[in-house]
């Protein structure tokens, strides 16, 4: 697996691994299965681990830890604060707090049983509370040893500037595919202005892009694209033609659609590391083997037209699920 740059100093996989899954939001949990995948995930090249405290309460940072401690292999873990929940709560609150931010960090590094957090993001923001002052508390922690280096999570250009004249932001965590593009407008070149890497989380639609899922879908009990509004009956159809030029570029290159997706975003820079998450060994090594995916102009002026932002129909969250975003 070849190697990207997020930023100085920060060299992981062209693609990395969203770990959120295996937690929950995608139904019931498969420890055993989700361990094979990491495990395999680590043979196949994958260097670069996505967690955050808030998945699983807790859960998904004891599972990325518990593999850690089997595996022994040399990781980047990146993990995120700021999302408070109760267990089995969709609803949040956002702390972005001195305090917290400390308390976040050591309870991370214990449960993931490590002492440094390669990356360590703030998932989202309290509007409330200055972005200069959370970046003091994070920069404190990188003099500390136990973060390496700092990234946010789907902040507008303004707050990215803002934060990086305080500590010099490594990387911007954000929804970005076929099918979500608005980072393309402002943010991607901040990014690019600043040195500061890109990671696009959802890198194929929580699924919807990989062309397996039917308008009538019946998702499991706990998934919580349920209530998502791209995911209503209309809003999936309407959407289809996306996925009908994604197969038709899969069919003539012998990949799949999901394949397809995930080259078109690594052609957009070699400063993009999508982190496309599963907790199934197949779709781990399909995944992988997009990076290997070269396409043509053509087909990629085509993609950017089947995803123009104005024919993509729904919002990408709930109200609730929009707490702390930014862009």
């Amino acid at each position: 697996m070849k190697h990207r740059q997020l930023s100085s100093g920060l060299s992981v996989s062209a693609l990395g691994l969203g770990c959120m899954g295996m937690s929950e939001f995608y139904g019931p949990r498969e420890d055993t299965e989700s361990l094979k995948v990491l495990h395999r995930a680590c043979d196949l090249g994958l260097n670069f681990l996505d967690t955050a405290d808030t998945y699983g309460i807790g859960h998904n940072e004891e599972l990325v830890g518990r593999f850690l401690r089997e595996s022994q292999a040399p990781m980047v873990i990146a993990s995120k604060f700021g999302i408070v929940r109760e267990p089995g709560a969709y609803e949040r609150r956002i702390d972005n707090s001195d305090a917290y931010i400390k308390q976040a960090c050591e309870a991370s590094l214990s449960r993931l049983g490590i002492e440094h957090i390669d990356l360590y993001y703030v998932h989202r923001l309290n509007p409330d509370h200055p972005i200069e002052d959370t970046m003091e508390s994070l920069s404190r922690l990188v003099k500390e040893g136990k973060v390496g280096h700092i990234g946010l999570c789907e902040v507008s250009a303004d707050t990215l500037r803002r934060a990086h004249a305080i500590h010099p932001v490594a990387a911007i965590q954000t929804e970005y595919s076929l099918w979500t593009r608005h980072v393309e407008e402002e943010i991607l070149p901040t990014c690019r202005e600043l040195g500061v890497g890109f990671v696009p989380y959802s890198p194929l639609g929580r699924g919807y892009l990989t062309g397996t899922l039917a308008a009538n879908t019946d998702f499991a009990e706990g998934d919580f694209r349920v209530n998502l509004p791209r995911f209503q009956e209309e809003n999936m159809e309407a959407n289809r033609p996306i996925v009908d030029t994604l197969h038709s570029i899969a069919k003539q290159k012998g990949a799949t659609a999901a394949q397809i997706a995930l080259a078109w975003l690594l052609s957009k820079g070699e400063d993009i590391v999508p982190i496309p998450g599963t907790k199934r060994l197949k779709y781990l090594e399909e995944n992988t083997a997009a990076a290997e995916i070269i396409l043509t102009l053509d087909e990629i002026e085509g993609l950017d037209a089947a995803g123009t932002p104005e024919l993509v129909v729904g919002e990408r969250y709930t109200e609730e699920g929009m707490k702390g975003v930014e862009v």
